[in-house]
């Protein structure tokens, strides 16, 4: 029985076993590594206890302590959140309409409207940031001087238009594996068109729809080029705010502040794939593989 087991082991990869082979596997730690490498120097270094980050002093707490007791740091990040929050919330109803109208209907400039929404997916961010300050400068000036969260009005805008175009890349991409049929047999059976899309269609967008939101919600939080532009006088994001810190030096509280923000970023994520339970890891699967 050993030798048996022992020969198992010894038994050379096979033609498509790339994860045996030791060159796949040391290119796996080598991406890895340059990944989060430098994600992991920036965890470490917030608990440093030395104003100048590259020497190591000790292990603290107290730059955790100042940050999360920053008023001016704390606003930032809070207006980053509502920002992201209702930003996802648009672009998720935006893109998914419009990947249902690219995907099921045909009309006249279909292919042009395709091809603008790809836009802002390619064109450079600081291009995107210049016409925003354009746009809410001379064509749509959004008012000063407003109450919070309304003064957010313009930076939410800003973000949903680029945010959008990302949600419909996935939801089209889900819905090219959706059986037409289904919505013919509700038809059939009396189902109206609005009960067709919320009982048919929506549910097997629904995993779609929580990847687009989360990855809407990802690029408006850490989004700096375009509110850098869009953001008034008054109105201050975190990333805004951790560049201003940034221009000064890069201490252990920036660090601490960045570490915060991929904690939340990472939890965030976590609870929003277990509310959706399994439904993505069996999508595409019939009732017999669930089974």
């Amino acid at each position: 029985m050993t030798q048996s087991v022992a020969k198992v082991k010894k038994t050379p990869p096979g033609p498509l076993e790339y994860m045996r082979r030791w060159p796949m596997q040391a290119w796996l730690v080598g991406v890895t590594v340059f990944l989060y490498a430098p994600l992991i120097t920036l965890m470490i270094f917030s608990f440093n206890d030395s104003k100048r980050n590259i020497v190591w002093q000790g292990f603290t707490l107290k730059y955790y302590v100042k940050a999360l007791t920053n008023e001016s740091l704390i606003q930032a990040f809070t207006n980053s959140l509502v920002i992201a929050f209702f930003s996802t919330i648009i672009s998720v109803v935006v893109g998914a309409m419009a990947a249902i109208l690219l995907w099921r209907f045909r009309f006249p400039g279909k292919t042009a409207l395709d091809g603008a929404m790809s836009i802002p997916i390619v064109v450079p961010e600081i291009c995107m940031g210049v016409g925003m300050l354009v746009f809410f400068a001379k064509v749509f000036p959004w008012p000063q001087g407003m109450i919070w969260p309304l003064n957010l009005g313009a930076i939410i805008i800003a973000h949903v238009s680029f945010s959008f175009p990302f949600v419909a890349v996935v939801v089209r991409a889900r819905l090219a594996s959706f059986n037409r049929e289904l919505e013919e047999a509700a038809k059939d059976l009396g189902a109206s068109e609005i009960r067709t899309l919320l009982d048919v269609l929506v549910p097997h967008i629904k995993p779609s729809l929580l990847a687009g939101g989360l990855l809407a919600f990802t690029l408006s939080l850490d989004d700096f080029v375009i509110t850098f532009f869009t953001a008034g006088p008054d109105t201050v994001t975190f990333p805004v705010k951790v560049y201003s810190m940034v221009r000064f030096s890069v201490t252990p509280e920036v660090n601490a502040a960045s570490t915060i923000l991929i904690v939340v970023t990472v939890i965030l994520t976590f609870f929003a794939l277990k509310f959706q339970g399994s439904d993505a890891l069996t999508a595409g699967h019939g009732a017999a593989d669930k089974k």
